[in-house]
């Protein structure tokens, strides 16, 4: 295989399992490190996107909407303006925060679709098809029997019970 012994790390076979659990450590920390970063960056940028500012150009409008002047609220606005001055990026940025999408139902409908049929494909290669959604369909409608099926059952109980009565007498 050509290339492969630059990938493979010869050093890493002829370590002792105390090295191999001190090299582990070290990661740990690090990794514990990284998300606190990650977790005070988070937590430092929300406080400044929750304070409050005093601009000249946003604040009138914001407070006639009934919004509070954060610097978050006038991000948004100065996204908003772009996006009225023709800035598609700024356009698509809105509308997908917002919840907006052009992906319709009918796209959804037809995503799942073609999902499910890989899946069936996947299960048919690999060998799964012993329909096990089926079963488990089976299974659930007998675990909760319809009120049919019930006086179904019990009218066959009742019938047998007499019957042996009868021989009885």
């Amino acid at each position: 295989m050509a290339g492969y012994e630059n990938i493979k790390d010869k050093g890493f076979d002829n370590r002792t399992t105390g090295e191999l659990r001190e090299i582990a450590i070290r990661g740990g920390k690090a990794s514990g490190e990284a998300r606190r970063r990650k977790a005070d960056f988070r937590k430092t940028l929300n406080m400044l996107l929750t304070a409050e500012i005093d601009n000249e150009e946003y604040k009138p409008i914001l407070e006639a909407l009934g919004v509070e002047c954060t610097l978050e609220s006038v991000l948004n606005m100065a996204m908003i303006k772009e996006g009225l001055a023709g800035n598609v990026k700024a356009y698509e940025a809105i509308a997908k925060y917002a919840g907006q999408s052009n992906q319709t139902e009918r796209d959804d409908e037809e995503q799942r679709i073609r999902t499910e049929r890989a899946k069936r494909a996947r299960d048919l290669e690999v060998g799964n098809d012993d329909s096990n959604d089926e079963n488990i369909q089976k299974f659930l409608k007998a675990m909760r029997p319809a009120q049919e099926d019930l006086e179904e059952l019990f009218d066959n109980v009742g019938d047998g019970e007499n019957e042996s009565e009868e021989k009885a007498e």
